[in-house]
């Protein structure tokens, strides 16, 4: 099988202007902690440790990380709680570790709001890769135009987004997410197309770009249950419209 990864990339993403990136490491298996840390301080990151989830919060609030590799099986706290207390303090991409097979699990993690996964056992180079991608992703795109649609404005340059005036509480993938769509409105995309455009990926599991689109919807829809600007087509996967104007009653519908 192709090994989806050759080379350990280009280096960290920086935490801010002549800084390194810090990445918070949660696991409570010291080997796998160990490890782990040892390969994204050869990377070039400041690497922070905890084996537990009140651990984890305390590192976090001490020293606010840049990106979270987080364990989903913690004692006491599990990762799912974790992440949903930090994410109540500040937006900070997510990386989950699960156990291969444990789907649910993973799809939970990605609807609390992780930006990707890495199933046990992982190669720890590939991990690295994955922290670069998504942290990749965070610099701001320099000189990038707002997208404006739909009521929609997203700006690339300042990582925000906002629906009718209201700023959006968007993950990175989400972010990106949406973007893609509003530059490119009108077209059908498939899971694999979108997997490769959004996340980088030439192949992954599809369920979280399925995740992500439903969480998506979730805060731009008016209605996520019937969803008029992220359409499902059927057989393909997704398409970006902007909805037309909704006609105004006639006096025999008002009447009824």
């Amino acid at each position: 099988m192709q090994q989806p990864y050759e080379s350990a990339g280009a280096g960290p993403a920086p935490g801010g202007p002549g800084q390194r990136a810090r990445v918070l490491v949660v696991d409570d298996d010291p080997t796998v902690a160990e490890v782990v840390s040892g390969y994204l301080d050869r990377a070039g990151y400041v690497v922070d440790r905890a084996g537990d989830g009140p651990a984890a919060l305390a590192r976090a609030a001490a020293h606010w990380p840049d990106l979270v590799v987080l364990d989903l099986m913690l004692p006491g706290m599990d990762g799912l709680e974790v992440c949903r207390r930090m994410r109540g303090h500040g937006p900070v991409p997510v990386i989950m570790l699960t156990a291969r097979g444990d789907e649910d699990d993973r799809i939970l993690g990605l609807e609390v709001g992780a930006d990707d996964y890495v199933t046990k056992p992982f190669s720890p180079r590939e991990l690295v890769l994955r922290v670069e991608s998504v942290l990749r992703r965070t610099r701001p795109a320099a000189g990038a135009r707002p997208l404006r649609l739909a009521g929609l404005v997203v700006d690339p340059e300042a990582r925000r987004a906002t629906r009718n005036g209201e700023e959006l509480a968007l993950t990175i993938r989400e972010f990106d997410l949406l973007a893609f769509f509003l530059r490119n409105p009108g077209r059908a995309y498939c899971r694999e197309d979108l997997m490769r455009e959004v996340w980088g990926w030439d192949f992954g599991d599809l369920s979280t770009v399925t995740v992500h689109v439903r969480r998506l919807r979730g805060k731009v829809e008016e209605d996520p249950g019937r969803p008029r600007l992220i359409q499902t087509v059927w057989g393909v996967g997704y398409r970006f419209e902007e909805p037309a104007p909704r006609e105004a009653p006639t006096l025999r519908e008002e009447a009824v």
